[in-house]
């Protein structure tokens, strides 16, 4: 019988088989969801080989973005992808600097 290990110490993040952090959650979640999805259909009468061609569709294909963003992303990725699109790269000035020193510098009457 094999033994996994989940965490391998203080300070680093779980991990189980190149699955890291948020990762992990979105994959157990996914087929989780996937395995409701497919007994709602058969128990709504939709046929078995249907119901079966859609689970194995949807783990497949849930179990291949995951590990594509995982290598993709990294541990922090999806906070890093929101980060990105939130903070610009650079940031344009319609006024040379100069023009703002100028302004906001006082002259000192004696």
């Amino acid at each position: 019988m094999n033994n996994y290990n989940i965490n391998k110490g203080v300070g680093r993040s779980v991990e189980f088989k190149g699955l890291k952090a948020q990762y992990l959650f979105i994959f157990a979640g996914g087929l989780l969801g996937i395995l409701i999805l497919v007994m709602i259909l058969y128990m709504a009468g939709v046929n078995s080989y249907v119901c079966l061609f859609i689970g194995a569709g949807g783990a497949s294909l849930l179990i291949w973005q995951t590990f594509s963003l995982n290598k993709k992303y990294g541990e922090h990725g999806l906070m890093k992808v929101g980060a990105v699109k939130r903070h610009p790269r650079y940031i344009l000035c319609r006024k040379p600097i100069r023009s703002y020193l100028k302004s906001t510098h006082k002259r000192q009457v004696l």
